[in-house]
């Protein structure tokens, strides 16, 4: 089956993106790619957490998590919430949250070798 054949298919059943969506999700994804950055957001799917907190958890010093964090927030994957002298972070919207998940669920079928459904 030929690239094309898939493109009537494609087309009936969605409209293609944006280029203003294909770039925000390009974006998206430029910030995932890297390590550090995937395993905070993994954990902030789960719920909030402050700096320190993440630091220890991914065994990363306290001001690179601090720069990573500031990036996430700046391409709109994480809020943050004060609570008292603290800023809480967490991923952003269930889009976010889903996103990370599938991507881990993805990666859990590449390394297991767990047979791919659809």
């Amino acid at each position: 089956m030929y690239a094309r054949d898939n493109l009537s298919d494609a087309g009936a059943s969605q409209e293609q993106p944006t280029p203003a969506q294909v770039n925000a999700a390009v974006d998206a994804f430029r910030m995932l790619s890297d390590a550090t950055r995937l395993r905070l957001m993994w954990l902030l799917s789960s719920g909030e957490l402050d700096v320190n907190s993440l630091a220890q958890a991914i065994g990363v010093p306290r001001p690179s998590v601090s720069q990573h964090l500031a990036k996430l927030r700046l391409a709109g994957l994480v809020d943050t919430r004060r609570d008292g002298r603290r800023v809480l972070y967490r991923a952003r919207d269930s889009h976010v949250r889903a996103l990370i998940a599938e991507a881990m669920f993805h990666a859990g079928h590449e390394v297991s070798g767990l047979p791919r459904h659809d």
